[in-house]
C-alpha cells in the first residue's frame, strides 16, 4: 500500500486546522501550506476536494479562510484518503470486492480482502482528534513500537 503526497498532504491540512480551531477564526491556505511545508497551489486543489467531500468549510474575503466541517473526533484518517484518493485499498485500480480470480490465483482474493480489512481497522480507528492530542490508539501505538515495524525487509 502506498500513501500518496496528496493523501499526506491532505491529513496534515486537515491536521493543522484542527490545531487551529481553537481561535475560532478560517486558517487561510497560505498559513497551512507554509506551517507544513506543502506546496501552495497543491493545496489549494487538496483543500477544494476536502471542501466538496464534507470535511472542511471555507470562507472568503480578507477574513476567510478554512475550518474543519465537524469536530476533529468525527474525521477519521479514513474519511481523509478516501476524499482526496479514493477507495484505501485497491488492486489494478479496482476494489478487492471486484476482482475475481481464476485457478490457483484464487487464494490471492482473501489476501487482498485481509489486507483492506487490516488497513481499513487501522485508519477508520485514527481520528485528526486522536493525533492532534498525540493519542494514537493503543492498538497503534503497539504495532509502531515493535522494532520490525520500523525496519525495511531486504
Amino acid at each position: 500500500m502506498r500513501i500518496s503526497a496528496r493523501a499526506d498532504y491532505a491529513v496534515r491540512a486537515v491536521l493543522e486546522l484542527a490545531v487551529r480551531q481553537g481561535g475560532g477564526e478560517p486558517v487561510k491556505a497560505e498559513t497551512i501550506a507554509a506551517a507544513q511545508d506543502i506546496p501552495h497551489k497543491f493545496l489549494e486543489g487538496i483543500l477544494g476536494d476536502l471542501r466538496r467531500g464534507g470535511i472542511v468549510d471555507s470562507r472568503r474575503g480578507g477574513s476567510g479562510g478554512y475550518r474543519l466541517a465537524r469536530e476533529a473526533s468525527a474525521i477519521t484518517v479514513a474519511d481523509i484518503i478516501r476524499t482526496v484518493d479514493g477507495p484505501i485499498v485497491s488492486v489494478r485500480g479496482e476494489r478487492p470486492t471486484g476482482l475475481t480470480y481464476q485457478g490457483s490465483a484464487q487464494p490471492l482474493l482473501p489476501l487482498w480482502i485481509a489486507l483492506r480489512a487490516n488497513v481499513r481497522k487501522i485508519l477508520e480507528g485514527v481520528t485528526v482528534a486522536d493525533i492532534a492530542a498525540d493519542a494514537l490508539p493503543e492498538q497503534v501505538r503497539e504495532l509502531a513500537a515493535e522494532p520490525a515495524s520500523w525496519e525495511n525487509p531486504s
